[in-house]
């Protein structure tokens, strides 16, 4: 009898020790589901055992060749202002010294590029390229060269409509900037460093750029297509070779690409554009006062609850806040019914206005909430560095 038990006894010894090793490590073979320390069940995707197709880019030229007909090299050059001393003028030393101080050695130039928007020879640039301009040449992609005289620029955005006497003009068609997403493909089409068209393919990497402190009003599209000095003004398109942005600025430390650049999405240049063209300028709307942002510390001394909103800093004496009742200390959180996170974004809404027209401004004065009334005025146009023509 001893015997029998003790045969029985490493039996079930030996089956107990099988079905821990075939728990632990073969589950599936008894229909177990293993489970996590905190119980949840955890599914793995296995990967396919078909090989991974490898993504077949194709090629990019046919919008290249539809879009670079209507991208422009901008040549500009600018008389250098030099102090002319009288003696210049005796004749005995303009006989044996001649005049060292001539046209050609008070010429200054610089480069850029343009799109051709329309057949009547509208280009559109930046105003940073044309801004200090005397003389103003584009360069067609067939090599002929134009004169261009400037139709008006706005500084706010660093756009500039130019028109060239030229008819008949291939011109690009305007492409829709929302509709591109972060890693779309794009085109930059421009004249760097002075080499001629120039093609460089990247993609979308970010939207809505804003705070690079280039211009005033920023919505900036960024690529990581190579854009260098030259490039200014140049064409930004999709795949299908509209154009989808006004390339602008670089960020760079060398002065060369570091595949960080900023475009401005066509449908701002496009307004900027129409608007330039039907009225000579941009008029934007205005209520005079300055603001900044509500920082968690702000906000925690105001006892807001969110950061939303902005700060009336200071108030124009005489603008329209001022005569409106707006003080300094006031929080403006909503502009007509539409709310905000941010100064910049306060500052479109506000542009956005018709100069004339009465507004209603949301604002937060002791934490009470008051509509306020206002006339909206124009927007002061920014000086200007180009000469007088």
């Amino acid at each position: 009898m001893r015997k029998f038990w003790l045969v029985f006894s490493q039996a079930v010894t030996i089956c107990l020790a099988v079905l821990f090793v075939i728990t632990t490590f073969r589950p599936k073979l008894l229909g177990v589901t293993p489970h996590s320390p905190a119980g949840e069940v955890v599914t793995i995707r296995e990967a396919e055992s078909r090989p991974v197709r490898d993504i077949n880019l194709g090629s990019l030229k046919l919008a290249a060749q539809k879009a670079m007909p209507a991208v422009v090299n901008v040549y500009t050059s600018k008389q250098n202002k030099l102090p002319r001393h009288p003696i210049m003028d005796d004749p005995l030393f303009r006989r044996f010294f001649g005049d060292p101080f001539d046209e050609q050695s008070r010429q200054s130039t610089s480069l850029g590029s343009g799109v051709i928007v329309g057949p009547q020879g509208y280009v559109l640039t930046n105003n940073h390229v044309i801004e200090t301009a005397d003389e103003i040449e584009v360069a067609f992609a067939g090599g002929r060269k134009a004169p261009a005289a400037v139709v008006g620029t706005d500084p706010e955005t660093d756009l500039a409509v130019l028109k060239v006497d030229k008819a008949e003009l291939p011109s690009i068609a305007f492409g829709n900037p929302e509709s591109l997403s972060v890693g779309d493909f794009v085109l930059a089409i421009g004249n760097p460093f002075g080499l001629g068209q120039t093609v460089t393919m990247g993609i979308v990497s970010a939207k809505g750029r804003r705070r690079l402190g280039i211009s005033t009003f920023e919505d900036f599209i960024q690529t990581d297509a190579a854009i260098n000095q030259g490039n200014s003004g140049g064409a930004l398109v999709d795949a299908a070779g509209n154009l989808v942005g006004i390339n602008s600025a670089i960020y760079s430390r060398t002065g060369g690409s570091l595949g960080i650049g900023f475009a401005i999405p066509s449908d701002l240049a496009r307004h900027v554009m129409e608007e330039i063209i039907e009225n000579g300028s941009v008029t934007r709307g205005w209520i005079g006062v300055e603001v900044q942002d509500i920082t968690p510390e702000l906000a925690e001394s105001f006892r807001l609850p969110t950061t939303n909103g902005t700060l009336i800093a200071s108030v124009q004496p005489g603008g329209p806040a001022q005569r409106a009742g707006i003080r300094p200390g006031d929080i403006l959180v909503a502009v007509e019914a539409q709310e905000f996170t941010d100064a910049p974004e306060m500052l479109q809404l506000i542009a956005a206005l018709e100069p004339g027209d009465k507004a209603t401004l949301k604002i937060l004065r002791d934490r009470e909430e008051k509509l306020v009334q206002i006339e909206v005025g124009i927007r002061p146009r920014p000086i200007s560095h180009r000469s007088p023509e």
